[in-house]
């Protein structure tokens, strides 16, 4: 959205990973982003927004090691699982 503030863009970006299709994806990326997204650069909240487009069992999946990722994503992901598994 070209019109859209960075700040509303994060807020949007936390209620879209605190609303996912499973509870464990609600924990794991609404955790992750009430960390703190706006220490995210510019293209990592890009490939963020990204994310929250993918289907919930693919990223939980990846995030939970047990499928692999799409390497536009890895180090994302590599960077949620850090977050969710206290790293």
């Amino acid at each position: 959205m070209m019109d859209e503030t960075p700040e509303n863009r994060i807020k949007r970006m936390q209620m879209r990973s605190w609303r996912r299709g499973i509870k464990e994806m609600d924990l794991i990326l609404g955790a992750y982003s009430d960390a703190g997204l706006g220490r995210l650069s510019p293209e990592m909240l890009d490939l963020y927004d990204e994310i929250l487009s993918e289907n919930d069992h693919d990223l939980y999946m990846w995030v939970s090691r047990k499928l692999a990722v799409p390497d536009r994503f890895a180090e994302l992901i590599d960077d949620i699982a850090r977050h969710h598994h206290g790293r």
